[in-house]
């Protein structure tokens, strides 16, 4: 049993080597880009659409409100970015019925590639807001003491995103595998179905957290207004 992706190596050569990490990622990314390039090639802007399209468009109005509801005021704006991140982890995760094949999302390394572009999206969208004065002075609020706290605060909820994702999809795998070793056939099933909701579930933790990370670096402090003078008679 493998505990890692990241373990099995399919090509090496000296210090280079080809694991299954990177080979089932960059599977993904082609299925995905494939993917969406078919979906997205026959749409039509017109009043006569097909089933599929108008599928297709509840879904995306439906992610949008999700983003929206988090504090996202403009969705579509960030619907590229977090969609992706949505789509990756559970492609990842639906995949697994495919025999011989490693979600790179059990690998540590993916998880924390995934949890870096989360790190590196919030303040880009936070500066791109707010600006890069208003934004650096958000670590300082509401005193300069605030400073290594919310810098703390940052690194740790990155580490964060990218362990608990990284758990969640191993222990799935681990178990699963396990149990193929010392059960029948179906109870494993079973478990394969509950474990194939859990990385559903996974990738909707994953996207709204960092919906949650971005919302809070976007948000722009309104000014108070000031009371109306009244002008005596």
């Amino acid at each position: 049993m493998h505990l890692s992706p990241d373990q099995i190596v399919f090509w090496q050569y000296g210090v280079f080597k080809l694991n299954a990490t990177i080979a089932f990622t960059w599977a993904l990314m082609l299925v995905l880009a494939g993917g969406s390039r078919l979906i997205t090639r026959k749409l039509s802007i017109g009043l006569e659409r097909s089933r599929w399209q108008n599928l297709l468009e509840i879904l995306v109005t439906g992610i949008e409100k999700q983003i929206k509801e988090v504090g996202l005021s403009q969705p579509q704006k960030y619907l590229g970015f977090l969609g992706t991140l949505f789509l990756f982890v559970a492609t990842a995760s639906l995949c697994t019925v495919i025999p011989g094949y490693e979600p790179p999302t059990a690998s540590l390394s993916t998880t924390a590639a995934l949890a870096l572009c989360v790190f590196v999206a919030v303040p880009f969208f936070g500066i791109e807001e707010q600006g890069v004065r208003n934004y650096l002075k958000s670590y300082t609020k509401p005193t300069f003491i605030m400073l290594p706290f919310n810098i703390i605060s940052e690194l740790s909820r990155t580490l964060a995103l990218a362990v608990r994702l990284f758990g969640n999809m191993m222990s799935g795998a681990m178990i699963i595998g396990i149990l193929l070793t010392i059960t029948p056939f179906i109870f494993p099933i079973v478990m394969t179905v509950l474990g194939l909701l859990t990385g559903m579930v996974q990738a909707y933790i994953f996207s709204i957290l960092a919906a949650v990370y971005i919302a809070a670096a976007t948000r722009v402090r309104k000014p108070k207004p000031e009371p109306m003078q009244t002008v005596p008679a």
